[in-house]
C-alpha cells in the first residue's frame, strides 16, 4: 500500500491512524474558533479532524489546545552561537517547527563552504530548516570580508531541496541604481522568492526596490513604515530578537485584518534569551498580553508565514496538511507541552537519530597580534565623530563631540559615556585596523571584544583601557573566536566560538550557562545594555542618520561612520 493510500484509509477511518491526539481542542485559524476534536496523524500528515478516530497510538491531551507549528521567517542561526544541530535541539521544543535561515554570517567568513555546511546540517535536523542563499557577500565594499559570492557561486545551490530563494537583499541602493552585480543576482531569481531588507526606505525608492520582485521585509521599526510597505504588497516580518526589538512598536498592525500579510521572526537571538523568555512563543504571549487578538498573532506565526514563503503544505491543523503541531496549555500562555515535527513526537531520543555534520572554519581567526598603542586616536581639530548606540536597536546614530585629550591623543570621556571602539581585520587578508569612539555602553573600565562583527565579522572591541582592549583582541585569536571580557588586565569571562569564529562546538546548555557568566562579567564593567555582546557585534554596521541615495548607487560616504 502506498503512502497516499494509507493516508486516505486512515483519514476515512477505514484503518486506525498512526497517532491520534484525543480529548483536546484545536485552534481553527480560518474561523478563529476552538474546535473540540480528535486529531489523526498518518506518517508526516494530519489526516483527520472534526471527528472521532482510532489510533495505533492514542495520546490523551484533555484540556489542551493544538496549534500549527510556528515558523520563524527570518533568522541567522549563527547568532544563536550554536551549530544548526544544537539550534534544532534548543528551539524545536518551544514549538518552532520550521525556520527560514540566511547563512549570511558564515558565508561572509567562509563563502560556499559555510553555505554547504548549513545545507548538509538542514538535511539531518528534525526541525525543517530552509535556507535562503546569501545575497550580499561581501555586505559592503567598505569593509573586508572573508569571502566573495557572485551569482556564479550561488547558482549551483539553487536546486538544493532545502533552498527556498535569495536571502535578504541588503544593498537596496544597489537595487535602485541597477548595480550590475545586484542585477545579476536579481535576474537569476526572478520568479522565485527574494527576501527583502530595506530599513527606512519609502516613496518612489521603495517602489523601485519592490519592482525588482522583492516581497518581504523584517526591518520595519514603526507601524507607519510597515503600513506603507504592506500597502505596496510587502509581507512584513515582525522582528523580536536579542538586540532588535520591534514587536511593541509594530503591535498596532498585528490585527486580524492585516494578519494575512504578517509573519514573525527573531533575526538574531541567543540561547540565554531563549532560556529566559522563549522564542516565537514569547512573541505570541507578549502580543496577546498587550491586547493583540490571538487569531492574528497565531496566523502570523504559522499560516501567513507559510504562504509568504510558498510553503503550501503547512500552517493549519487540517487534513492533508503537514503534521507540524504544538500542544499548548492555553492560547494566552502558549507553553508548548508537546511538539510534533512532520508527525514525529519531539523527544531526546528523536534528536539522537540525527547524523552528525563535521564543523567547518575552525581556523578562521587570522588577526595579527595587537598592542595598546595600536588603539590610539590622534588629536584633530574640531569635533570627533562618535557612534551613538540605541538600546534595543541595531540602528545607530552619527554623533559629534569635542573630546578630552591626553598629549597628542584623543581620550575617552566617561562622564558622557564615550569610550573607544576598534575593528581589526581577522580573515588574514590585509591586517587593517581602525579606531573610533562609541557612546551608550556605560562601561567604566575594561574591554569587551568579539569576532562576531556584522556583517563582515572582523574583530570588534570596545573599551576604556587600551591595554585591556589589546588583551581582549589577542585572546580571541587564542580561543579561535568568540567573546571576551577583560577587567584590569585579567580575562574575567569568555566563550570560544571556533566554528568560523561564530558558533560553539558545545551543547546549547553549556553556551547558555557561559553566556550568563559573560553577561555578569560585562555588567561588572558598568554596561547598562541588556545584550552587550550582540550590541558590540552590530557596531561595525554603517551609521546612516539621514538616508540619502546618491547617483552612484551608494549611500553618500559622508553619512557613514564605518570603522573597518
Amino acid at each position: 500500500m502506498t503512502d497516499l493510500e494509507r493516508r486516505i484509509d486512515q483519514g476515512t477511518g477505514r484503518e486506525p491512524a498512526d497517532i491520534v491526539l484525543k480529548g483536546g481542542r484545536f485552534f481553527d485559524l480560518v474561523t478563529g474558533e476552538l474546535v473540540a476534536s480528535d486529531i489523526a496523524i498518518c506518517g508526516e500528515t494530519v489526516v483527520g479532524t472534526c471527528g472521532d478516530y482510532r489510533g495505533r497510538e492514542e495520546i490523551d491531551i484533555s484540556g489542551r489546545i493544538v496549534v500549527p507549528g510556528f515558523i520563524d521567517t527570518h533568522l541567522h542561526i549563527e547568532s544563536s552561537l550554536v551549530t544548526p544541530h544544537e539550534f534544532d535541539r534548543c528551539v524545536l521544543p518551544y514549538g518552532v517547527t520550521t525556520v527560514i535561515c540566511d547563512p549570511h554570517e558564515i558565508a561572509n567568513v567562509l563563502g560556499t563552504e559555510g553555505i554547504q555546511f548549513f545545507l548538509d546540517s538542514a538535511l539531518e535536523t528534525i526541525m525543517d530548516i530552509r535556507v535562503q542563499l546569501s545575497s550580499c557577500v561581501p555586505a559592503t565594499h567598505l569593509e573586508t570580508s572573508g569571502a566573495d559570492l557572485p551569482i556564479e557561486r550561488l547558482l549551483p545551490f539553487r536546486s538544493h531541496p532545502k533552498v527556498i530563494g535569495l536571502a535578504e537583499f541588503m544593498n537596496f541602493p544597489g537595487v535602485i541604481h541597477k548595480d550590475p552585480v545586484c542585477m545579476a543576482k536579481l535576474e537569476a531569481f526572478q520568479g522565485g522568492h527574494i527576501d527583502g531588507h530595506s530599513p527606512l526606505l519609502s516613496g518612489n525608492d521603495l517602489n523601485g526596490y519592490l519592482s525588482a520582485g522583492i516581497r518581504t521585509d523584517h526591518e520595519c521599526t514603526t507601524a507607519t513604515e510597515a503600513l506603507e510597505k504592506i500597502r505596496k504588497g510587502m509581507h512584513i516580518l515582525v522582528r523580536e530578537g536579542s538586540v532588535s526589538k520591534d514587536l511593541h512598536a509594530l503591535m498596532p498592525i498585528l490585527t486580524e485584518r492585516l494578519s494575512p500579510f504578517l509573519a514573525l521572526c527573531t533575526d538574531d537571538r541567543n540561547p540565554l534569551d531563549i532560556a529566559e523568555q522563549g522564542h516565537l512563543d514569547y512573541m505570541i504571549r507578549e502580543a496577546i498580553r498587550n491586547g493583540v487578538d490571538p487569531v492574528a498573532v497565531y496566523r502570523a506565526a504559522s499560516i501567513s508565514a507559510a504562504r509568504a514563503f510558498g510553503l503550501r503544505d503547512r500552517g493549519l491543523v487540517a487534513p492533508g496538511w503537514r503534521a507540524d503541531l504544538v500542544v499548548i496549555d492555553s492560547l494566552e500562555n502558549c507553553k508548548a507541552e508537546m511538539v510534533f515535527a512532520a508527525g514525529r513526537r519531539v523527544t531526546d531520543e528523536l534528536f539522537a537519530t540525527r547524523a552528525p555534520v563535521a564543523p567547518v572554519g575552525l581556523d578562521s581567526v587570522k588577526a595579527r597580534i595587537v598592542k595598546a598603542a595600536d588603539f590610539g586616536v590622534p588629536v584633530t581639530e574640531g569635533e570627533t565623530p562618535v557612534i551613538g548606540v540605541l538600546p534595543g536597536k541595531i540602528i545607530t546614530e552619527h554623533r559629534r563631540y569635542r573630546l578630552p585629550t591626553s598629549g597628542n591623543q584623543t581620550a575617552v570621556d566617561l562622564d558622557r559615556d564615550i569610550i573607544k571602539v576598534a575593528v581589526i581585520e581577522r580573515h588574514g587578508k590585509n591586517g587593517n585596523h581602525a579606531n573610533g569612539f562609541v557612546q551608550g555602553f556605560g562601561l567604566k573600565r575594561g574591554a569587551i571584544a568579539s569576532t562576531v562583527g556584522h556583517d563582515s565579522h572582523n574583530i570588534c572591541v570596545v573599551g576604556v583601557s587600551e591595554d585591556d582592549m589589546a588583551l581582549a583582541a589577542n585572546r580571541l585569536g587564542e580561543i579561535k573566536g568568540g567573546f571576551v571580557v577583560v577587567d584590569g588586565g585579567k580575562v574575567t569571562g569568555e566563550i570560544a566560538l571556533p566554528v568560523a569564529g561564530l558558533m560553539s562546538l558545545e551543547p546549547y546548555e553549556t553556551v547558555r550557562d557561559t553566556l550568563h557568566h559573560l553577561r555578569l562579567a560585562a555588567y561588572a564593567l558598568g554596561t547598562t545594555l541588556q545584550e552587550p555582546f550582540l550590541q558590540v557585534a552590530f557596531l561595525p554596521l554603517p551609521v546612516i542618520p539621514h538616508l540619502k541615495i546618491s547617483d552612484r548607487g551608494m549611500v553618500d560616504v559622508d553619512k557613514f561612520m564605518l570603522l573597518g
